[in-house]
């Protein structure tokens, strides 16, 4: 075979060809996130699994993901992203295949976790190539696109896992949803071989610090194992919340130590200049109050759906349908318009996002329940058009002014935000979900449980969307007195 030409030798043909690769492979991952979710009724079952191990299921990918997402981008930036995705895509794959074939809970949660830091290698390369590959409106255009795609991935998961789920049947279709990843998978390792350049440019004299990783990585375990930890049941010991202390000591560790470790004229693992790019630090943490809300919206409508309106998996992933559709087109087009309106795009995306999440609630707990799931899909559906113009739009913001030789670390910091957010976010509501409904486990009519379950649990996502909106708003008011500042001051 021969070998790629670096990236500035590639035709268009060949970066849009290399980025459709790199594109299909986070799509994969991102359906790992939450198509699962509607499978837990049926691992319960087939395997005998507590609340912990299931919540473990599902925030401990999100863990491992963070883990590896910031030492991967690293060793992409100064190596080969190829190889790094590469290696992380065959990892993925493998590890699914021990997922479907799991005899018991604890080698399914084995596998999990062996797919989220897998997962986790893979996903920096993805924006690392994006960054190395295009530049100005070509790189809105293929965020615009990347955008479309975790839409489309993030709202359709629900529904391919319950379509998975009916053919496989209820006790052992969840294998199913860990089986589709493999020819995928193995096809994506041969498209990548082929297709993906080879480096990202002139290699540069570089270290990799491995205290710096090690400290980051006890602190982001610290932050996100107590959320983990956290099922809205009896057995939820407070004693988990210590871990946060840990997280507060490693974090101001590591901090001393990356300044310390630059001051020595050493690369370390984030260059926290990264974060006086206003454009970067706004970005960054708007996406993770959004990505706090966004999985566990679709996790509580797939649990209320089909534990308190008793509908078939399949059906109750077809509610995130229409979401999934209106974000797909309005990200596509957020992709273009985002040069010409900037923030100001995210801002009106957030704002329809918090109108469709609330109507959502309302139309859930308001309907009768043969009609609650039709009002659920028409208010997602209003949710999605606003959702399209938040992601690609506030990707293509929070990465314009880092340099390209930074891709990789840069986009996977702005990753391990969205994954603490899920782990927090997911974790919340989930805990406020279940905790609700065994509190009124007494209740006559048990459709009210799970309603003021529903109710309580997306207050919590409507409230860090609105946490979203209002950085949204500071970013866009910040932008407006930088550009009334002459530039001679």
């Amino acid at each position: 075979m021969s070998e790629t030409p670096p990236p500035a030798a590639l035709s268009d043909r060949a970066k849009w060809q290399a980025f459709a690769v790199a594109v299909s492979v986070a799509a994969l991952t991102i359906l790992d996130l939450s198509k699962v979710n509607v499978g837990l009724p049926s691992i319960e079952k087939s395997l005998g699994a507590g609340a912990t191990e299931l919540q473990v299921i599902v925030a401990g990918y999100a863990l491992a993901f963070g883990l590896a997402l910031v030492p991967a981008g690293r060793l992409g930036d100064i190596y080969s992203r190829k190889l790094m995705f590469v290696i992380g895509l065959s990892g993925f794959t493998a590890a699914s295949l021990l997922c479907a074939l799991a005899p018991s809970i604890e080698a399914l949660v084995i596998g999990r976790i062996l797919q989220g830091i897998a997962a986790g290698v893979q996903m920096p390369q993805v924006l690392g190539l994006v960054q190395q590959l295009f530049q100005g409106e070509a790189r809105g255009r293929a965020f615009g696109v990347f955008g479309a795609t975790i839409g489309v991935s993030t709202a359709f998961a629900p529904s391919l896992g319950g379509l998975l789920i009916l053919l496989g049947g209820p006790e052992d279709g969840w294998r199913l949803l860990f089986w589709m990843n493999i020819p995928l998978g193995l096809a994506a390792i041969f498209f990548a071989l082929r297709l993906l350049p080879k480096r990202s440019g002139p290699r540069v004299r570089s270290n990799l610090d491995l205290i710096g990783v090690l400290l980051l990585g006890v602190a982001t375990f610290s932050l996100l194992f107590p959320f983990v930890l956290t099922t809205g049941g009896p057995g939820d010991s407070p004693l988990r919340w210590l871990w946060l202390a840990s997280a507060a000591l490693f974090g101001g560790v590591f901090v001393w130590w990356e300044l310390a470790y630059q001051r020595r004229g050493k690369s370390p693992v984030v260059h926290f200049a990264l974060f006086r790019k206003s454009s970067y630090r706004n970005g960054l943490l708007l996406a993770t109050a959004y990505f706090g809300a966004l999985p566990a919206v679709f996790l509580i409508s797939t649990l209320f759906l089909q534990e308190g309106l008793g509908l078939a998996p399949v059906f109750a992933g077809l509610v995130s349908i229409p979401f999934a559709l209106t974000s797909a087109i309005t990200a596509f087009i957020g992709g273009r318009l985002v040069q010409r309106y900037g923030r100001a795009l995210v801002v009106f995306g957030l704002v329809f996002v918090i109108i469709g999440f609330s109507l959502d609630l309302v139309l859930a707990i308001s309907l009768p329940a043969e009609l609650a799931p039709w009002g659920m899909g028409a208010a997602l559906l209003i949710a999605g058009i606003g959702g399209g113009f938040v992601i690609s739009p506030n990707q293509t913001l929070t990465l314009a002014d880092v340099p390209v030789s930074e891709g990789g670390v840069a986009g996977s910091m702005a990753q391990l935000g969205q994954r603490v957010g899920t782990s927090i976010g997911v974790a919340a509501a989930t805990a406020m979900y279940f905790a609700t409904i065994l509190r009124e486990s007494g209740t006559e009519v048990e459709l009210v449980a799970y309603q003021d379950g529903f109710r309580n649990a997306l207050l919590i996502s409507i409230g860090l969307m609105v946490a979203a909106l209002a950085l949204g708003v500071f970013d866009l008011n910040a932008r407006r007195r930088q550009r009334l500042v002459p530039s001679g001051e």
